[in-house]
């Protein structure tokens, strides 16, 4: 099978030739570690995910245009202070910096007058929304047939279509969730644009691109819940969500998978009535149960993660003890077993590979 086909039957609970191969890669503070503890190069640290099933990137634009001038604005001996291509103000520590979280300073939307500079910088027409060699991913595609995913990355870790997330790494989480109560319509207009901006970027690759699935990135829950109340997410992002989904569909395009970490359990029924059906990564720390959760909603949720990288930073029993928890659901189908994020810094790159191998076995793969 292709995998393409491989992963569409997959997620259809049809039968598959092996189950789909995947995994998250690690920061690079864990790269650099690896280097320091095996003596390796990248390329052969990461020879791994040559094995993993081949995916294509349409590398469709939904950033602004242009962008922030990304940039050094201060710096002390211990930290640095940027600014990136979003218009976000952080400062990072110079040493590991991908072990702790950025401190934020700014962000470029503080109100109405702010958001009406920023708002036509999203103009889905940019020609430059698309690659300049977008027919030759097309016969590359056609030919060897990879998992697609449509969706955007930009700048920081923003990623298209988005909604909440959309609005949140404009103005900054705690702003933003102010603004829904004292600033509703400036929300509802932020959100009407991203959701008008990304069907009109989306169009021509559902048009023309072989796509596997569409991938939303939201990111609007932490370990005790989401950010805003659910009825808060059914009057500002529902709609939304169904209009995406609907244009997604008419495409022929059956599996829509949204991106957000934290606990999930509360927007999952929302997310399935606005016609998305598949979630990642499932982040265990917050005490997300894949089993509860295919035994409420069946064949309509498609699981993607749930594997506990904590677990990886132990020793190989405790990723034998992991892989075996979650071994019962790979057999079931609509579920891509990888870890619940990428891999952090405290798993060495020994316990790594035995969890590879590990895992290779567990799906049947030599």
């Amino acid at each position: 099978m292709t995998p393409h086909d491989r992963f569409l039957s997959l997620m259809r609970f049809q039968p598959v030739d092996r189950p789909t191969l995947s995994e998250w890669g690690p920061w690079e503070t864990t790269l650099e570690l690896w280097q320091a503890e095996t003596g390796l190069l990248v390329e052969e640290l990461l020879a791994w995910q040559r094995e993993c099933d081949l995916v294509a990137d349409p590398a469709v634009d939904f950033s602004m245009r242009p962008a922030f001038p990304e940039e050094t604005i201060s710096e002390d001996a211990d930290t640095i202070t940027r600014r990136d291509g979003m218009g976000q103000v952080y400062r990072v520590f110079k040493e590991n910096p991908d072990t702790s979280m950025p401190e934020f300073i700014g962000f470029p939307v503080r109100g109405w007058e702010d958001w009406k500079r920023i708002k036509p910088l999203f103009d889905p027409t940019d020609p430059m929304r698309y690659p300049v060699d977008w027919e030759a991913r097309l016969a590359r595609m056609r030919v060897e047939r990879p998992i697609t995913k449509l969706y955007g990355f930009v700048a920081s870790y923003y990623g298209g279509p988005s909604l909440f997330g959309f609005v949140r790494m404009l103005m900054g989480p705690e702003a933003a969730l102010y603004a829904f109560y004292d600033e509703p319509e400036l929300v509802h207009d932020m959100m009407e644009t991203a959701a008008e901006f990304s069907l009109a970027v989306m169009d021509r690759a559902l048009r023309e691109a072989p796509i596997t699935y569409v991938q939303f990135w939201e990111d609007m829950c932490y370990r005790g819940g989401p950010l805003i109340s659910p009825a808060l997410a059914r009057e500002f992002m529902v709609p939304r969500y169904k209009r995406l989904t609907e244009r997604i569909r008419a495409a022929g395009i059956d599996i829509i998978v949204v991106d957000s970490d934290g606990d999930v359990r509360e927007l999952i029924p929302l997310w399935l009535e606005s016609g998305i059906n598949g979630i990642m990564p499932f982040e265990q720390a917050a005490g997300n149960d894949l089993y509860a959760y295919r035994k409420e909603y069946g064949r309509d949720l498609l699981l993607f993660g749930g594997i506990d990288k904590r677990e990886l930073a132990k020793d190989h029993a405790a990723i034998d003890t992991e892989l075996a928890r979650i071994a019962p659901l790979v057999g079931m189908g609509g579920y891509l077993p990888t870890l619940d994020h990428a891999i952090p810094p405290d798993v060495s790159y020994k316990n790594f590979s035995y969890y590879w191998q590990a895992k290779k076995r567990m799906l049947g793969i030599s």
